[in-house]
């Protein structure tokens, strides 16, 4: 198995990152519509910009732990990416989506700029479609 390269992040945007895939480990545990309660409890804040965003996912990603014997896929990733945002101050939407041929279902965050792991593999021809969007 040939390593892949971790990506890099600001040493803050780290540790706010690991706090926040922390919790999404663990809000993972609970049932979707807690989840959903969660997230909504930030809709009072301001949205975060499309270039932040993108710099809070990329630190998400490289606090994801090789050893971690759960999953972390991208529910927990667009989770941890929507509560890093909210730590320092600001708010992104956590949009769970679905298509169809073959029937797949993906999360990511977006927000009103564009979107951050959206668009993966073969996306292009078969785009994903948001089904719910929190907040």
């Amino acid at each position: 198995m040939v390593p892949t390269a971790r990506p890099t992040a600001r040493w803050r945007d780290r540790l706010i990152a690991a706090v926040a895939l922390a919790l999404s480990l663990v809000m993972s545990r609970v049932p979707l519509r807690w989840q959903i309660a969660a997230v909504r409890l930030l809709r009072g804040l301001p949205y975060v910009r499309l270039a932040r965003i993108e710099a809070l996912y990329t630190a998400v990603l490289a606090v994801i732990p090789s050893w971690w014997p759960g999953r972390v896929a991208c529910m927990e990733i667009s989770l941890a990416t929507v509560l890093t945002a909210a730590l320092t101050g600001r708010r992104a939407r956590w949009v769970l989506g679905a298509r169809f041929l073959p029937d797949a279902a993906h999360a990511w965050s977006e927000v009103p700029e564009g979107a951050v792991g959206r668009d993966i593999g073969d996306a292009v021809d078969r785009p994903w479609m948001p089904v719910l969007a929190v907040p």
